[in-house]
């Protein structure tokens, strides 16, 4: 089997009720239903109860803030979880098996550094969104108020594109997978799949999302580990890296791949995968940096939580790709002429594997039928996380960016929440219905990951600049992301007709097409940017529009800024001192900003050059022992990445969890916790003075008078005997 490109990008249709294209359902189509439906509807379930919870008793009302804000005070290891969650695609695990189906180890290894350093760097943008732009709902918000109309336009266009463009490579991976196991019509599994997600999502907002992520998150580190163990230690078929080994040297020699050192499977030099490798960096950019999805989570962190929680998510998230598809990928190459293997003795075909089929074969033919129950599960796992991510990202656009600035400025809380919840709908249904008219026509999930950086990445450096940068001008800002696109779209299918004479499906989908088209995207407005600039004259701008994006519902803006909040009171005087609010925020930002682009800058380095170059430039092909311990590092760092984003969620919100449950226990047996549940709200359970002031006498909380020149939080801080530095440790 010589593998030169990514191949012809035709339609895999039914043919048949046993078969996708060659392959045979392992599972019948009640399996397809009661999993895609009942874990849907469980789900939903789960996340309205949670929300209960939540709002029952820790008072968290779902105001629209709350909606797609999730309160601001997410800690690090839900944001580390989120951010996985997120970027974990149905493409992160079955276009980087189908890479390492085709070029061997150096396939997964390329998908995974090629998109991890977009996390690692964007934790830099996150921290300068929270410095300047603090009650921002969408980055859309900050473009508007720094360039105006025509700027806010044009990335209004990219973000919502991005958006459809990543829901849609979803949709159509995930209902591939279903409809190869189980025989569900792949309309249907459009269809299907988006239900309990935009449930819960309605009900839950992003704090629903964030809770969902990890249920998620977990569900995904467990099957991922089950396959790599099955694969490596304990499957008959398999068994041990050894045996994986030897027969990848077999297929080597029975059908070496072409571009790769010797034809091997087992070496980093791949001329394909070093061209998938480029196309996948430079795609990746526009996925992150022009998705509000990551924004939106960048904005719900904790200003303390924002910088770490991108850099662990990324690092914990390199592991996924990198075992995932070093266990399915070359699992399924190496069976793929074992009997075991579902479609014995024909092979997956090149749009088989576009369409992502090597995952689900390899799991059944590990696990028989449990394999595909296990494929099908993660992969809906993986949908539905990261599909919610882009319902609030669209439905924070559309409310923030849309409808309250262009035509309802004074619109309320209950109607924003409520046209948020109309987008969350509509957006669903539209993306079901694209991903079904994309089957139709022949487009895959491989072909839309390729094509997705050549339309959005345009829009990276600009966006970029917009935080980074003081001196990028409105009209550079406005127009290099649209003369970006032409040039890219223009390269590609040039490209395309003078390679292989004509422009199709088929030929667009190869890999010099994307590959130029992918980079010219990306780098292009470099060009155009300096010359608008030069053109137009550079800015010189201040951040104040920024910082005056006022928080909804709050119309004085001295409100907006903070700075209504008396921080003392003279005695004497009367004289009122007043504080901005975000000033310790903007200090500890300050501070991690320097280290954070050294952090990051490094990490990248280490995983684009220092770790994979050497192998690639010396052509080393891996010997046994050295294939297992790639194995063992693989395993090894999914395992720590489970301990970040499993474990390390739960000990941080140890008490928020031990107050629920308490609380429950208590509303259970007929005591309403509410009697204390203000006392919580303000201080939270880690304030010492209050809980040993709770302890000593309940009832004196409620009982303290309150001074008319002293403010309520003030009066109670006294009450309790905290004098004016605790206080404002305790607000801190």
């Amino acid at each position: 089997m010589s593998v030169s490109s990514f191949g012809s990008y035709t339609d895999v249709h039914t043919t048949g009720s046993a078969t996708y294209g060659n392959v045979r359902h392992p599972l019948s189509p009640a399996y397809g239903y009661g999993i895609v439906l009942g874990l849907g509807f469980t789900f939903a379930f789960v996340m309205i109860c949670t929300t209960w919870l939540l709002k029952r008793y820790q008072n968290e009302k779902q105001t629209v803030e709350q909606f797609t804000t999730a309160g601001r005070v997410v800690k690090t290891g839900l944001v580390a979880c989120s951010v996985v969650s997120s970027w974990t695609w149905s493409a992160t695990l079955l276009q980087s098996s189908g890479v390492a189906y085709r070029y061997g180890v150096s396939g997964p290894f390329w998908y995974a550094s090629g998109a991890t350093i977009q996390i690692l760097l964007f934790a830099t943008l996150a921290i300068e969104l929270k410095r300047r732009a603090p009650n921002a709902h969408t980055f859309l918000e900050a473009i508007r108020a720094r360039y105006g109309f025509y700027a806010h336009v044009v990335f209004i266009f990219f973000g919502l594109f991005t958006n459809i463009l990543v829901t849609a490579m979803l949709l159509t991976g995930g209902s591939a997978v279903v409809e190869s196991i189980t025989g569900m019509p792949t309309p249907v599994a459009c269809f299907m799949l988006p239900i309990g997600v935009v449930l819960y999502t309605l009900f839950g907002g992003l704090k629903a999302t964030f809770m969902a992520d990890y249920i998620h998150t977990c569900v995904l580190m467990i099957i991922l580990l089950i396959f790599a163990i099955t694969t490596y230690i304990t499957s008959p078929l398999l068994g041990s890296p050894k045996a994986v080994y030897e027969l990848l040297v077999e297929m080597a020699k029975e059908s070496p791949v072409d571009g790769n050192q010797d034809g091997s499977y087992l070496t980093m030099r791949s001329r394909e995968g070093a061209m998938f490798f480029i196309i996948n960096l430079v795609g990746n950019f526009g996925s992150v940096f022009c998705d509000n999805g990551y924004y939106n989570k960048a904005i719900a962190a904790s200003p303390v939580s924002a910088f770490p929680g991108y850099v662990l998510g990324g690092l914990a998230w390199f592991g996924i790709p990198w075992l995932a598809a070093t266990t399915m990928g070359l699992a399924g190459l190496a069976l793929s002429k074992n009997p075991a293997f579902p479609i014995y003795p024909e092979q997956l075909t090149v749009p088989e594997v576009n369409a992502g089929l090597v995952l689900p074969m390899a799991a059944t033919a590990l696990l028989g039928k449990g394999g595909a129950v296990c494929a099908i599960l993660l992969i809906f796992m993986v949908l539905t996380s990261a599909t919610s991510a882009e319902l609030i990202s669209v439905s924070s656009i559309c409310t923030f960016d849309i409808y309250q600035f262009y035509f309802k400025p004074l619109a309320g809380d209950r109607q924003l929440i409520w046209f948020a919840h109309a987008v969350v709908i509509l957006f669903g249904v539209f993306s079901a219905a694209f991903a079904t008219g994309l089957y139709y026509v022949g487009v895959s999930m491989g072909y839309l990951y390729l094509l997705n950086g050549i339309i959005i990445s345009p829009a990276v450096l600009p966006a970029a600049l917009t935080l980074l940068s003081k001196k990028q001008s409105m009209w550079a800002a406005t127009l290099s992301p649209v003369l970006g696109l032409a040039c890219s779209l223009v390269t590609w299918l040039v490209v395309a007709k003078f390679k292989y004479g004509k422009i199709t499906v088929a030929t667009t989908g190869e890999n010099l097409p994307m590959l130029c088209g992918n980079v010219v995207a990306l780098c292009s407005p470099a060009i155009f940017i300096p010359i608008i600039t030069f053109i137009t004259g550079a800015d010189n701008y201040d951040w104040l529009s920024m910082r005056q994006i006022q928080l909804v519902g709050e119309g004085n803006p001295d409100k907006a800024q903070g700075l209504d909040q008396p921080e003392e009171i003279n005695p004497q005087t009367g004289e009122v001192t007043y504080i901005d609010p975000y000033q310790d925020q903007m200090d500890h930002l300050e501070k991690v900003l320097g280290r954070s682009k050294k952090i990051t800058i490094g990490m990248s380095l280490v995983m684009l050059i220092i770790w994979p170059m050497p192998f690639f430039g010396t052509g080393y092909i891996f010997s046994e022992g050295f294939f297992t311990a790639w194995i063992y590092a693989a395993i090894g760092w999914l395992l720590l990445s489970t301990l970040c984003v499993s474990i390390y969620p739960l000990y941080e919100s140890r008490e928020s969890i031990k107050h629920v449950v308490v609380s429950l226990m208590k509303d259970l047996c007929g005591i309403h916790p509410r009697t204390i549940q203000r006392e919580w709200e303000m201080y939270g359970s880690s304030t010492e003075q209050v809980a040993a002031a709770l302890r000593a006498d309940p009832e004196s909380i409620g009982g303290i008078s309150r001074p008319q020149t002293m403010s309520p939080d003030s009066a109670r801080m006294e009450g309790l005997g905290i004098d004016g530095v605790q206080a404002k440790d305790l607000r801190t």
